[in-house]
């Protein structure tokens, strides 16, 4: 589950924003001084760009590091000085498909959970509009998140963000509960506990999605009081694991619930007439709500960056953002499986920018000898990178996720229920 902590920040008068997320990347202009920021508020501003979204692994410290070798404070930057402009337009392409994709997921989710919230309505039937995804994908569109995405002012949105933050822990207790009252009630399928199966590669693919959290770490360092490495280090490390364990606890939860029958979106798990979970539903719909307009700055700052130089007039800010959110929302109209949706963003998206792109970058300025301890775990990095990438995306391709979107799960039939209804305590 791509859970969502999205926590806008008032930027120091050196940054130019053009990303703002659980993924937000800026763009600073050089500093010559440190920021502001003691080590917990830093390590605050790490955990709220990675809760929901996981693990910064090592390769964010060789960010910073190559950073500090060409002297760039932007991951832009960084990439464009490394390997010119092709290296950059690349990474471009690669920030406008992460949170791209990432939109049609998050109208995918919106689709499966609220028409499940709103079946449970008194006089809503199966023939009702409310009950078809496509409906409630276009009208949250039209009524919300499209005229929050016209917001030129990030900041517009910085209160919402708290609400996210609150959704994101009930929702965490929601599955806490039904992890100990539900499991029993699920049967058991074969080989659940098998700790690799052939197609683990595929689930590294949708961790990478939520792993992403490179874009705003030039941002984080430089607004320490002392910028350095060892104190990006105890950030990182803190930080990487308070999010790590709401990431296990969201997972394991849901997996030690439904073993097998385990969808991509954990909300299909959950029968229509669990009243906790509906209305785990709406706090999980409502989230990712107020968080697809942030997705949607992005997209339209990298497009604004590359072809517009950074800026956009009234008539393109308007025309660049109804296009990309008709065109994620068309997609998501007519393909609902989200699973192979995060599967593809992971390993065409994420993987690159978490694994390829860092290390790439710091071999290249690196002046260490080959066999130097950095030089060998980015190489070692690097390889597990375009592994992943390559036999990744070639398995998904193969063998893509089955979908069981809008059905009800084997152990929610009336042969099941009058143990549910008679078992479960009421809540």
């Amino acid at each position: 589950m791509e859970q969502h902590a999205r926590r806008e920040r008032q930027l120091p008068s050196s940054a130019h924003q053009i990303e703002t997320d659980d993924r937000t990347a800026l763009v600073c202009k050089p500093r010559t001084k440190g920021g502001n920021s003691d080590l917990p508020s830093a390590g605050f501003n790490v955990i709220n760009s990675i809760i929901g979204s996981g693990i910064i692994d090592y390769s964010i410290i060789l960010l910073i590091k190559g950073g500090n070798l060409s002297g760039t404070n932007s991951y832009q930057e960084l990439v464009n000085k490394s390997y010119g402009f092709i290296g950059y337009l690349i990474l471009s392409i690669l920030q406008f498909l992460y949170p791209f994709i990432a939109m049609i997921s998050y109208n995918i989710i919106t689709g499966d959970t609220l028409t499940k919230v709103f079946q449970t309505i008194p006089g809503v039937g199966p023939d009702n509009l409310l009950t078809y995804r496509q409906v409630i994908i276009l009208c949250i569109t039209i009524i919300f998140t499209l005229p929050m995405s016209l917001y030129r002012d990030i900041a517009k949105l910085a209160k919402v963000s708290f609400i996210s933050l609150i959704l994101t822990t009930v929702i965490l207790i929601i599955v806490m509960i039904r992890a100990a009252t539900l499991s029993p009630l699920v049967p058991k399928t074969e080989n659940a506990w098998i700790f690799a199966k052939s197609n683990a590669i595929q689930a590294i693919g949708v961790m990478s999605f939520a792993f992403v959290c490179h874009h705003n770490s030039f941002l984080i360092y430089g607004s320490l009081e002392e910028p350095t490495l060892s104190n990006w280090s105890r950030i990182t490390h803190l930080s990487v694991s308070l999010a790590l364990f709401v990431s296990v606890v969201f997972a394991v939860c849901g997996y030690v619930t439904f073993t097998g029958y385990t969808e991509g979106d954990i909300f299909e798990n959950y029968c229509r007439d669990d009243d906790l979970a509906t209305f785990g539903r709406f706090c999980y719909g409502v989230t990712i709500i107020l968080t697809f307009p942030i997705e949607c700055f992005v997209t339209r700052e990298v497009i604004a960056n590359v072809f517009f130089s950074g800026t956009l007039t009234t008539i393109f800010h308007v025309a660049v953002t109804v296009i990309v959110v008709a065109v994620a929302t068309s997609i998501s109209l007519v393909y609902d499986c989200l699973g192979i949706v995060l599967e593809l963003n992971g390993i065409l998206s994420a993987t690159p920018l978490v694994f390829i792109i860092p290390t790439a970058c710091y071999l290249k300025l690196s002046e260490e000898r080959w066999n130097h301890s950095d030089n060998l775990i980015s190489g070692l990095i690097l390889t597990v990178g375009v592994l992943l990438m390559t036999v990744g995306f070639v398995m998904t391709i193969l063998h893509p996720q089955e979908c069981s979107h809008g059905k009800e799960m084997v152990y929610c039939f009336p042969n099941n229920a009058s143990l549910y209804n008679s078992t479960l305590p009421p809540f």
